[in-house]
Formats: C-alpha cells, structure tokens, sequence
C-alpha cells in the first residue's frame, strides 16, 4: 500500500505519521530524510545529489523522484510518503514512475487545518537561551514574559517562530501543494481529516481511513 500525507507546516503531520507507522508498519519515507541520506550515500545516484546540493542549486524533480522511488521499494507492508511530492508536477511524475511499474498511490490522507489555526501553531515559540524549556505566547506562557519559569533565563525567539516567517511558509505551502487536494480529490484517492480536533480524534479518524 502506497500513502502519501498532505498537510500545511503546523498541521501535525509528523505526530500522525508516528501513528500510522505504529499501527500499520508501514517504511516511513520523509523526502528530507532521504535527500539528507542519499547525499551521503557512494553510488551514483548519491553523487547526482550531490552534485546539486554542492553548487547551492535545486535538486530537479526527476532526481528528487528516483531517489524517492529507489526508498519504497523491498518486502514493507506498505510506504508512507511524507513531505513529497510538493507540486502538481510531482505529482503528474511520481504517478507516471509508479504506474511503470505496476504501482499507484492509493490513499492520500488530507490533514486539514484553516490558516488562522496554523499561523497560531507555528508562530509565539519561545525557547530558554540556559536549558532550552519551550514556551508558547498562548497554549503554553511563561509566568513572566520573557523568563523561564524553572530557571530564570532569558527567553528568545527563532527567526522561524515569527508571524512574519510563519505567514511566508504558509503562502509558499498553499501556492505550490495546495492544487495537489484537487489532484488527488479527482482520483478519488483522498480522505479528508479535521486537523483542528483534538490529536486522539485525529489520530482515530486518520487510521480507520486506511484501514
């Protein structure tokens, strides 16, 4: 079984990707781990990665794909894909690279969550500069603003915890994954879950679509 995760930064994502690979056991196949992997690895699909990652350049989509493909590929009860593909090209491709070989997805799970929701999710981190405790400006704050409660150190925000950055990753999400709902939605290959409702009812709502 092929599955392929969609879902914006924020929409929780890696917590349900946990739950699907302990409930099914399916080769959890993130496009970052395996990029970060085959750049590394002596062969020469490596040295193609490489190749673009040492000259600061986008790896293409064909190569992002065979080095994708060459990772679901074995004896596993089923693939997760997570993180790609990001675009309707990618999409169009890796459909075209699995149906050579007799494969298709064959269920995409649609994690949905509004902006506003997401914009609350990845912005007002704040982290402690002594023991790095995580606070947030809503769901977790601190007793004092700006000082850690369990030790008094100064707290600091990461440049990605921004409003500013998290509007920017959200407008970046939306333009280039969005079309890949209605992509998928056509081929009747897509389940749409409520991110907003609690990580249990999530959770539950996401494995009995794949059940």
């Amino acid at each position: 079984m092929y599955v392929l995760l969609l879902g914006a930064p924020g929409a929780g994502k890696g917590t349900q990707a946990e739950a699907i690979v302990r409930e099914f056991g399916f080769a959890h196949v993130a496009s970052g781990d395996v990029m970060r992997a085959m750049r590394e690895e002596q062969s020469s699909l490596g040295a193609k990665v490489r190749a673009y990652y040492d000259q600061g350049l986008l790896v293409p989509d064909e190569v992002v794909i065979e080095a994708m493909l060459a990772r679901v590929t074995g004896d596993a009860p089923g693939y997760l894909l997570d993180g790609f593909p990001r675009t309707f090209a990618q999409a169009e491709a890796l459909d075209a690279a699995l149906a050579r070989e007799g494969r298709k997805i064959d269920r995409v799970i649609y994690i949905n969550v509004s902006e506003s929701e997401l914009l609350e999710r990845l912005t007002g981190r704040w982290l402690c500069r002594n023991d790095g405790a995580v606070y947030h400006e809503t769901n977790n704050p601190p007793r004092q603003r700006g000082t850690c409660d369990r030790c008094g150190g100064e707290l600091y925000q990461r440049p990605d915890d921004t409003r500013e950055a998290g509007t920017t990753r959200l407008a970046v999400y939306f333009e280039q994954t969005a079309p890949l709902i209605a992509y998928y939605r056509d081929k009747d290959a897509l389940v749409e879950v409520n991110g907003e409702a609690s990580i249990e009812t999530v959770e539950r709502a996401v494995l009995g679509a794949l059940r």
